[in-house]
């Protein structure tokens, strides 16, 4: 192979890498499932429990380490706009309103994290 060519691969590969790291920082909370799908996690939560996991339920277990502390303080301060809004939502269901209980975990979420980006929540 030229050297141009080598160096143009090497130039693309630093490139990316560079792509990677800013993605990195910008992210705000980081998972604690390591390298195994969440759909993989809801399937081995389901089968331990016997119920269906839910988008809430999920989260919580994918940004909680084994000590049951949560993996930083953002991933904290969503959990309490998480709880805060399932409070919320549990009463006006409470009241009477046409509100879907089942349908709360993914309003919720919406809410809080935003729209699904890409299939993912």
């Amino acid at each position: 192979m030229p050297d141009s060519n080598k160096n143009q691969a090497l130039d693309n590969i630093k490139d990316r890498e560079r792509v990677g790291t800013t993605s990195r920082q910008k992210q705000k909370f980081m998972h604690t499932i390591g390298s195994k799908s969440f759909a993989c996690v809801a399937d081995e939560e389901e089968l331990s429990s016997g119920q269906k996991v839910g988008c809430l339920q999920l989260f919580n277990i994918t940004y909680t380490k084994k000590d049951i502390s949560l993996m930083t303080t953002e991933a904290a301060k969503i959990m309490k706009k998480i709880k805060d809004k399932r409070v919320e939502y549990e009463a006006i269901a409470s009241s009477g309103s046409s509100v879907n209980l089942h349908d709360i975990d993914n309003r919720i979420i919406t809410e809080v994290l935003g729209p699904e980006r890409y299939g993912q929540v």
